[in-house]
C-alpha cells in the first residue's frame, strides 16, 4: 500500500508495521526498572518511533534498531527517516541497546 506524507510531496511505501525488534523487550524492561513509563508504538508503523518513554516530566521518542543485525539491516526506513527528520517535539533518538536507551533518558550524550 502506498501512502502520501502530508505536505511532503513524496510517496513512500508502508512497511514493516508490526515487526518488533528482538531487543525491544530487554530495552523496555531496562527502562521500566529505571522508573520510566513506556508506551510501545511499534505496531503503529508510518515511521512513528517504536517507543514513547516518559521520565521525570520528559517524553523521549525511541526508534529501536537491533545491534546484533548487519548494519544494512539497521538502516532507517524511508518513513522513519522522514518522521525523525521532521519531528518538532522533544527528543527523538535511535538506540540499539539497553545502555543507549538509558543514556538517552538520562541525557548522557547522544546515543
Amino acid at each position: 500500500m502506498w501512502r502520501a506524507l502530508a505536505g511532503a510531496g513524496q510517496v513512500i511505501r508502508r512497511g514493516h508495521a508490526g515487526r518488533v525488534d528482538a531487543n525491544q523487550s530487554r530495552i523496555v524492561a531496562a527502562l521500566r526498572r529505571l522508573g520510566c513509563s513506556v508506551a510501545i508504538t511499534s505496531q503503529v508503523g508510518q515511521g512513528l518511533p517504536d517507543l514513547l518513554v516518559g521520565y521525570m516530566g520528559r517524553t523521549i521518542l525511541m526508534e529501536l534498531k537491533d545491534g546484533t543485525r548487519a548494519p544494512s539491516d539497521r538502516k532507517l526506513t524511508a518513513a522513519e527517516a522522514y518522521f525523525l527528520g521532521h519531528w518538532r517535539g522533544g527528543p527523538a533518538v535511535v538506540v540499539s541497546s539497553e545502555e543507549e536507551a538509558i543514556a538517552a533518558v538520562l541525557d548522557r550524550g547522544k546515543p
